[in-house]
């Protein structure tokens, strides 16, 4: 869907809007066919450089401009997007995982608007689906957790007191947390207090990447285990009773495929 004023200046209908892409979490074929091609039409491609593997730049053209916007400010970096769009080039913001997520999208959205450009987003995959593939789970499992709740501790950034990590682990769903691994020590008394210290975790460093490292342990030896292995960024914290449920020790099964309902049944998912 293309974004923009109903006020958009008609001599730039023409033009193609500006693509928020998610570049998925880091494994270059883990983005989407639509994104694969909107990086091959590009002119120039505005990338996260600290958080976007620069594999992912292989699907551009040669002549294809690469700007990382590590050392851009909010005005700079749309600035170069807006000129380069107003100049009738192919512009692509390439955002890390999925962009509607920690991607501080919204405020370049709103500076397009007001200069009447038009922009669509692109989804992509984010790293917690990423980490469950490599940890071999299933964040909602029947009976067990039917909740997946996507997270963060509060720092630079802060977080409302509502959704404090402590009120958040408090219901004990599955949690997949982010951005968070470098205030580990506060993360683990949290979570010890609402899941137990003996509950198993898993921590996903640069899941789907070449140096990717799962590692296993349970809450209690949490910061520890991150300390030892000299993790702090990108990292991504799991916590949940699904990661107690084995190959070997599943009991409860979705209904969708339970021989004793009927075909129609299976068709409406939205039941489950």
């Amino acid at each position: 869907m293309i974004h923009a004023s109903p006020d958009t200046e008609s001599d730039t209908d023409a033009l193609s809007p500006i693509i928020f892409c998610g570049a998925g979490p880091g494994d270059p074929d883990l983005i989407t066919v639509k994104g694969q091609q909107a990086l091959a039409a590009a002119d120039l491609v505005v990338y996260a450089g600290s958080l976007v593997p620069e594999a992912l730049l292989k699907w551009t053209r040669p002549d294809c401009r690469h700007l990382s916007s590590a050392g851009l400010h909010l005005d700079e970096m749309v600035s170069a997007m807006v000129d380069a769009w107003r100049a009738g080039k192919k512009v692509v913001r390439l955002h890390t995982g999925d962009p509607s997520l920690y991607g501080a999208i919204f405020e370049q959205m709103v500076k397009l608007s007001h200069r009447n450009i038009p922009y669509t987003v692109i989804p992509g995959v984010t790293a917690a689906f990423a980490a469950a593939a490599a940890l071999g789970v299933e964040y909602t499992l029947p009976e067990v957790s039917q909740t997946l709740i996507l997270t963060r501790l509060a720092g630079r950034t802060p977080v409302p007191e509502t959704e404090s990590l402590a009120s958040l682990a408090a219901h004990r769903a599955t949690m997949a947390i982010y951005l968070s691994i470098s205030m580990v020590d506060e993360m683990t008394r949290i979570l010890s207090k609402a899941y137990g210290s003996g509950a198993a975790c898993a921590v996903a460093y640069r899941a789907s990447q070449p140096d990717q490292k799962i590692l296993w342990t349970t809450i209690g030896k949490l910061a520890e285990t991150v300390k030892k292995e000299k993790i702090t960024r990108t990292a991504l914290v799991v916590v949940g009773r699904v990661l107690d449920v084995s190959l070997s020790t599943l009991v409860h099964h979705s209904k969708l495929y339970d021989r004793h309902f009927a075909h129609g049944y299976r068709e409406a998912e939205d039941r489950r």
